[in-house]
């Protein structure tokens, strides 16, 4: 199911953006109704469609159907969370979000390992503790930008899916107050850009608290462009990082986002464990 569900996705992300005519900010899919080729519960889509309609950086939506599969193209306009992320000195990435499916294809991936707690750091709107909601994770969203927060508390009020946003520099937050007994926590930034520095300090933090070491899962956002100065790609810029903590890479999953629409290749998630 995963699988057919990642490689359509990308099959229709890549048509879409070598077709796009329109000049939105953002924009992206998802299937109107679940089918054999995106096998998706009727009800986890239909909250992912609410998720896109009552966040405001969505400006406009219209069906197309793309390769014959019918699908929602959902526009909008991130510039203005964008400017106030940058402000936070130790923000390791401005707001640029994933998909909403991919979101959801990653909290799938994170359900079938086998984790029950779902803590997204540097969470943006929200989008993969939302998921991670709708699949009955215990959900934590971890975010340093209070407008970014704002808008999280509007979404669950307007969803009704109470993913437990909470305003806080990442590096200073207390986990052990979560009470984490199986959780996989999701690092929102690339490694060339300060990421692995916050994924230092959560790796610490996780060391720090009983008994947690040994069941949790770290996911990273990785990159396979290779830019100026960008260092190692390997395991998606992270792999100086995974060596050194003593991770285990489990499985990667490569998925449409916001920054890679107008590029022949996804982003990378590598999910990992301590071994």
């Amino acid at each position: 199911m995963i699988k057919e569900l990642v490689d359509n996705l990308i099959k229709i992300k890549q048509d879409f953006a070598q077709n796009y005519t329109g000049n939105a900010h953002i924009q992206e899919i998802l299937p109107l109704k679940p089918s054999k080729e995106f096998p998706i519960d009727t009800q986890h889509l239909e909250q992912l469609h609410l998720f896109a309609q009552k966040n405001p950086i969505y400006l406009n939506s219209f069906e197309k159907n793309i390769l014959d599969f019918p699908c929602i193209v959902y526009e909008g306009d991130i510039n203005e969370y964008w400017l106030n992320s940058i402000k936070h000195g130790s923000s390791c990435q401005p707001f640029y979000p994933t998909w909403i499916m991919s979101a959801y294809v990653m909290s799938l991936v994170a359900k079938k390992i086998g984790y029950s707690e779902l803590v997204d750091i540097g969470s943006g709107d929200g989008r993969i503790a939302y998921c991670g909601k709708i699949l009955d994770f215990d959900s934590h969203s971890i975010e340093i930008d209070d407008v970014l927060v704002e808008l999280q508390n509007t979404i669950c009020n307007d969803t009704n899916q109470n993913f437990n946003p909470k305003c806080n520099d990442a590096l200073e937050f207390d986990y052990s107050k979560l009470n984490l007994q199986n959780p996989v926590f999701f690092i929102g930034g690339l490694a060339q850009m300060g990421g692995d520095i916050l994924a230092t300090s959560i790796i610490k933090k996780i060391n720090s608290i009983s008994n947690l070491k040994n069941n949790t899962g770290i996911v990273f956002a990785g990159s396979d462009t290779k830019r100026q100065l960008s260092g190692n790609l390997s395991e998606g810029g992270w792999s100086s990082l995974i060596e050194e903590n003593k991770l285990s890479v489990i499985e990667t999953v490569s998925l449409p986002t916001v920054w890679t629409f107008d590029q022949n290749v996804e982003t990378p998630y590598i999910f990992t464990k301590f071994k």
